[in-house]
């Protein structure tokens, strides 16, 4: 069982920018893919941006070039970088771990984007 804990959420005005942490309670963290997903009220959860043991990357056409994934092994921690926020990106953020079959969801953080 893999335990991860998100931090770095809040409220932010629009325009401004937070980093979303999450750390993994797991030896081999470097071998699983992560991921951000997000959910907002009434609407399904989706994918924001995840990034593969090896480092490759890729975004939810909504957030390229403002949101960045990045991880830190030796941490067990991964990122996200959320620039240029918009109202429309508030909802509540949960990392994922996937090793097949093994799949792990945090508590999830909430980030809330208004003025």
């Amino acid at each position: 069982q893999v335990q991860l804990v998100e931090s770095g959420g809040g409220l932010v005005q629009p325009g401004g920018s937070l980093r979303l942490s999450c750390a993994a309670s797991s030896s081999i963290f470097s071998l699983y893919a992560m991921g951000w997903y997000r959910q907002a009220p009434g609407k399904q959860r989706e994918l924001v941006a995840a990034i593969t043991s090896g480092g490759d990357s890729n975004y939810a056409d909504s957030v390229k070039g403002r949101f960045t994934i990045s991880r830190d092994n030796a941490k067990n921690t991964v990122y996200l970088q959320m620039d240029s926020l918009k109202p429309e990106d508030t909802a509540v953020y949960y990392c994922n771990a996937r090793y097949t079959p093994r799949n792990y969801w945090g508590q999830g953080t909430q980030v809330t984007v208004s003025s």
